[in-house]
């Protein structure tokens, strides 16, 4: 079986699956109600020129494909900060939160992006999960180790965290400036090995990097697992910031620990 499926719309991790209290899913964007040519359909961003009305009914087709009923949903305005929250089921939005935990059953943790990766975790022994935006700062910044540690204040194990990590823009559509290889150097020159030049271009693979991230954080490899899509590249299946040059609706993905 495949790390990764597709099925009505959403992207699953087998991993995740087999997992029976968990429901989670990379959300395409696909699916949804939105008409506007660049929101179209699966937009869950209410700050892309659809209606709230629009917004709300994808949010509501969201529930109903991941069976989560009126769960609370956890999400934020997002940053590129490493700062990560517990979400207690109290509060539905955070400011400059890129990260999320929890311990708490029909709690959501949503993350948003259109080109950053979305990392999803969980310690099944533990019954802890995690939720994270990892764009180029994020990562560079450390939110996946972040997300790691603040899971295992809770009482999750690194050795039992399964790190699903979902579709982003890949380093074959993730051409970067001396700005940002200078900016990477700056903060953890360890990563330049993720950074290969070609033909006098620079090409950046966060994938790589997060999956380093994590592993340094405990996650064994084999509990880590890597979408291979490309989001610039399938501008049919996901919103793109850096394909559609910023013009483009926002993808949500979900874990919840269900009742």
């Amino acid at each position: 079986m495949k790390d990764f499926y597709t099925e009505n719309d959403v992207i699953r991790c087998a991993a995740l699956d087999a997992i029976p209290f968990i429901a989670h899913g990379f959300f395409t964007r696909n699916g949804g109600v939105s008409t506007l040519p660049h929101t179209a359909s699966m937009n869950l961003g209410y700050n892309r020129g659809d209606p709230d009305g629009v917004v709300d009914e994808n949010f509501r087709v969201l529930r109903k494909k991941l069976g989560i009923g009126d769960a609370l949903i956890a999400s934020a305005h997002q940053a590129h900060t490493k700062k990560v929250v517990y979400a207690d089921g109290s509060a539905e939005h955070f400011d400059s939160v890129d990260g999320f935990v929890t311990d708490r059953a029909n709690v959501a943790l949503l993350v948003k992006t259109a080109d950053c990766q979305p990392i999803l975790l969980c310690d099944e022994k533990a019954r802890i999960i995690g939720a994270c935006h990892a764009g180029w700062r994020g990562t560079v910044a450390g939110i996946a180790a972040e997300t790691v540690a603040a899971m295992t204040k809770l009482g999750a194990d690194p050795q039992n965290v399964k790190a699903a990590c979902g579709p982003c823009i890949s380093s074959c559509c993730f051409e970067v400036g001396q700005d940002f290889v200078d900016t990477v150097a700056y903060f953890c020159d360890e990563f330049l090995q993720f950074i290969t030049k070609e033909n006098g271009k620079y090409r950046a693979d966060i994938k790589a990097m997060n999956k380093h991230i994590l592993m340094c954080a405990g996650v064994p490899e084999k509990n880590i697992y890597v979408s291979d899509e490309c989001t610039c590249c399938q501008p049919d299946k996901f919103f793109s910031h850096r394909y559609s040059k910023g013009l483009r609706g926002t993808m949500g993905s979900v874990i919840m620990m269900k009742q």
